[in-house]
């Protein structure tokens, strides 16, 4: 470990004095630096070097120049939705969105209710010296809420919520919402010359519902019906993510309900995500 050590520092120490100017036309040679057993070697055009022991040769990469911007193509999250259920189920309006609900007919299973986002493209924008930069991008939310209670039933035109128990032991019930989704964060990267640095960005994001639809499967039949169950069309959240080396975090918040009357439930995305910076 000493002796690693030791090459790392003496690498540093002497990159600099590595550079020749050819100006005689001769053929570029090595530039060569011997301390005690070892060898360190700069090969022209490269900005590498190469330490020579006794026994290994070690490959020590110079540290690399940030662009001004960068771009990550097919970013993917993997994680979990879910939503804060701030419901006055005792009101005239709720109500009348769902006949009879109570706070239990909404409970999600957690473990199943899934948020996957796909990004086309993220890109980011140096501002001041690479450590505070732009964020943004385009892509892809996928939210799937899973109720614990299988007989919730969203009937359309107009919207109305009940309770079928003839779906009493279905399988699967879940309401999807997806949409076209454009984020823009404000990112702090502590370490602009590691590709796997540390840091994290904030910011706001705004997304389009361009589907949304329920899925019911029982031990009989599925079926799946796709309607706006008077979702909002745009979903304005709160976003984040830190990155911690390779492991980088993410989440949402949104700023108000999911829905546009009835139910007031502002839901919320955590999860990993799987980028290259």
């Amino acid at each position: 470990m000493k002796r690693i050590l030791l090459v790392c520092v003496a690498a540093c120490l002497f990159s600099s004095g590595f550079a020749q100017n050819d100006t005689t036309g001769k053929k570029e040679t090595n530039d060569t630096i011997r301390i005690g057993g070892m060898i360190i070697i700069k090969k022209p055009g490269s900005e590498d070097h190469e330490v020579i022991t006794k026994d290994h040769t070690v490959r020590i990469p110079s540290r690399r120049k940030p662009e001004n911007i960068i771009t990550n193509w097919w970013v993917m999250d993997i994680g979990f939705s879910a939503f804060d259920d701030k419901t006055n189920y005792a009101s005239a309006e709720a109500q009348s969105f769902a006949p009879g609900a109570t706070e239990d007919w909404f409970d999600i299973r957690s473990g199943k209710s899934r948020n996957m986002n796909i990004w086309i493209l993220m890109q980011r924008l140096n501002m001041v010296k690479h450590v505070v930069n732009l964020k943004y991008g385009i892509g892809l939310e996928l939210n799937n809420y899973f109720f614990d209670d299988e007989t919730i039933w969203f009937k359309k035109n107009p919207t109305v919520v009940i309770q079928d128990d003839t779906l009493q032991g279905a399988k699967k019930n879940k309401l999807a919402a997806d949409y076209l989704t454009v984020p823009l964060m404000v990112n702090f990267n502590f370490t602009p010359d590691r590709r796997n640095g540390y840091g994290f960005s904030v910011g706001v994001s705004a997304g389009y519902l361009y589907s949304s639809r329920q899925k019911i499967k029982t031990s009989d039949d599925k079926f799946k019906v796709h309607d706006d169950y008077d979702l909002r069309d745009w979903k304005i959240s709160y976003v984040g993510e830190i990155t911690l080396g390779v492991i980088k975090l993410y989440g949402s918040y949104a700023i108000e309900s999911m829905w546009e009357k009835g139910l007031d439930q502002t839901p919320y995305n955590v999860g990993l995500r799987f980028s290259n910076w």
